[in-house]
């Protein structure tokens, strides 16, 4: 193992955002919370099952914003129409939820700002330092704005957003082909890339895309998870692997 932790032969990282370059995984939960709770208790009535931390895990952390509404309705036996990635919050549709939650995430995001992990940017500069390519891979259409907003745009050779992702119909994850788009950027085939994910569907994207090494960030206690869906390690912090991080 190198001084970054990793084998000697990974040559490029890619590095998920939310959870693992910013504070902002606790953000989109609150705001997927707040979304779904108010959807469903004005669906249900005031005794509705409220989506908790179990749904958000399973369904929806790491996914893709409209594929994330779709597997957790689908667990609820809830069937909506798909609409357009256009419809407005309001729309009682799949893209109109999910634009509600955006809606939330983006106000939540101006009052309360961004805020990254010192450990991760280190450990990034870190493995710049030493020559490797390093990409961000984010289900997120807001990923350039936060990357800009914490600084650290600069910090990655090729970024595969949410934005990306459409416009060149990459499925996300659990699916590895953003991931995979990231490291063929990156001019790097999948068996010298770590993946970096906090996200059970990041493990699942890590473990199918057959990636070198696959290093899972635990920031809520799913240890275990992490490992089941596919992690060759789990660190609370990147600055446990090394690199003076």
């Amino acid at each position: 193992m190198t001084e970054l932790g990793l084998p000697e032969d990974i040559l490029a990282c890619l590095f998920d955002l939310d959870g693992v370059v910013t504070r902002t995984a606790v953000v989109h939960a609150a705001a997927w919370k707040e979304m779904f709770d108010a959807f469903l208790r004005e669906r249900d009535g005031e005794h509705f099952r409220p989506f908790d931390d179990s749904d958000y895990d399973e369904y929806v952390d790491g996914r893709p914003r409209a594929d994330g509404v779709r597997a957790f309705l689908a667990s609820r036996d809830i069937e909506l129409p798909e609409g357009r990635p256009d419809d407005p919050p309001s729309a009682p549709t799949v893209h109109g939820l999910g634009n509600r939650k955006n809606e939330r995430v983006l106000e939540k995001i101006r009052t309360d700002g961004v805020e990254a992990y010192d450990g991760t940017l280190r450990y990034i500069a870190a493995a710049r330092a030493r020559g490797l390519r390093t990409a961000i891979v984010s289900s997120s259409a807001n990923c350039r704005d936060v990357l800009r907003a914490i600084d650290a745009e600069g910090l990655f050779d090729v970024r595969i957003d949410g934005v990306v992702a459409a416009e060149r119909a990459l499925p996300g994850k659990p699916r590895p082909d953003t991931f995979l788009a990231a490291a063929r950027d990156l001019g790097v085939d999948a068996a010298h890339s770590a993946v970096f994910e906090d996200a059970q569907a990041g493990m699942d994207a890590g473990r199918s895309g057959h990636f070198g090494y696959v290093v899972g960030v635990d920031r809520v206690g799913q240890t275990d998870a992490l490992y089941a869906h596919g992690a060759d390690v789990v660190v609370k912090d990147l600055a446990e692997l090394g690199g003076n991080a």
